[in-house]
């Protein structure tokens, strides 16, 4: 990306400006970068957290394989999920705050006596597997924000400071070059009209 300038005064004063801007916000976007990085890993480690789990309480259930064969799954389904969103490193993250479920009525007298227990484990199920995928999405989230800022992070730091450094250095290269031309033609007419008194 090369920076458009003229060579004058006005222009080293405006690309002076971007670069202080640049250089106050680099420590902070390097602090948000990081922030996100540890909230990314944190966020992750947690879904990995919650699939174990779900993963665990499957394999308690596996070997009731036939029994399952007899509930009717259509007892229990998820009504609404309530979410609240939190800001982490400026970023609105989803946060689960409650599950409604709908239980359908059904006559315990005529169905077998752990269709209960069965539904207490199909709402943990489904609870952790909303709350599993709430997780991810807030990982997804956060890792995209992470790899912005350290786009912008190394935007800033490889590309933008140091070209405005370098338009800056070419300016006052001319500007002096100007200057010393001007002094050097000042003297020549000087010396020149000192010559001409002579005579």
């Amino acid at each position: 990306m090369s920076i458009k300038f003229q060579y004058n005064k006005t222009s080293l004063q405006t690309l002076d400006k971007q670069l202080k801007v640049r250089e106050r916000a680099l420590p902070t976007l390097k602090n948000k970068e990081s922030a996100l990085r540890s909230e990314v890993k944190r966020a992750k480690d947690r879904a990995a957290e919650m699939e174990q789990e779900l993963e665990k309480e499957l394999g308690r259930y596996e070997d009731m394989v036939r029994l399952w064969g007899e509930f009717d799954a259509s007892l229990v389904k998820v009504e609404d999920v309530d979410l609240s969103v939190k800001k982490i490193a400026g970023v609105l993250t989803p946060i689960l705050e409650d599950i409604h479920f709908n239980i359908a009525p059904y006559n315990p007298f005529t169905r077998p006596v752990w269709f209960a227990d069965g539904i207490a484990i199909l709402r943990n199920l489904a609870r952790l597997g909303i709350e599993r995928e709430v997780w991810l999405r807030k990982m997804e989230l956060l890792d995209h924000a992470r790899k912005k800022t350290t786009q912008k992070v190394n935007l800033y730091e490889k590309v933008q400071i140091p070209g405005f450094e370098d338009a800056m250095r070419k300016i006052k290269r001319f500007l002096e070059d100007e200057e010393n031309l001007s002094k050097s033609a000042q003297k020549i007419v000087k010396t020149r009209q000192e010559q001409e008194v002579e005579l």
